[in-house]
């Protein structure tokens, strides 16, 4: 089985969009925070998730073997980027969602970059 190239990109370039996203809601929110004299520190919750989404990224793209669960915390973490993080500028959010259901859908192949044509198949005997 070959390493999978274009979930974990998906999946890397929608997390630095919801990074970008969570970077200015924690810059307006400081600012707000300030004027108004209020804690800042949920704003920077949208900045974690994009870090987070990158790391998931990287060990979709380091650990094949795990890309189902770990596609499905890609599609959690979008999801919870849209309050947080103004979803990215929505273009996180779908690059971050296409690339996590990508890795749980993904037709496994072989060496040769075809599709396992036995992948989904069970043997008769079991």
């Amino acid at each position: 089985m070959v390493r999978p190239f274009v979930a974990p990109l998906l999946t890397i370039v929608g997390g630095a969009f919801i990074a970008l996203g969570g970077s200015v809601l924690a810059a307006i929110g400081t600012i707000l925070a300030s004027v108004f004299g209020l804690s800042s520190d949920l704003f920077d919750l949208g900045l974690a998730l994009g870090v987070v989404t990158i790391v998931v990224g990287a060990l979709l793209w380091a650990f094949p073997s795990t890309r189902r669960p770990l596609g499905a915390l890609a599609v959690v973490l979008a999801v919870l980027s849209i309050p947080f993080a103004f979803g990215g500028f929505v273009v996180g959010f779908l690059l971050t969602v296409v690339g996590g259901v990508w890795a749980i859908v993904g037709v496994p192949t072989l060496a040769s970059g075809h599709p396992d044509p036995s992948a989904g198949r069970t043997p008769p005997w079991g």
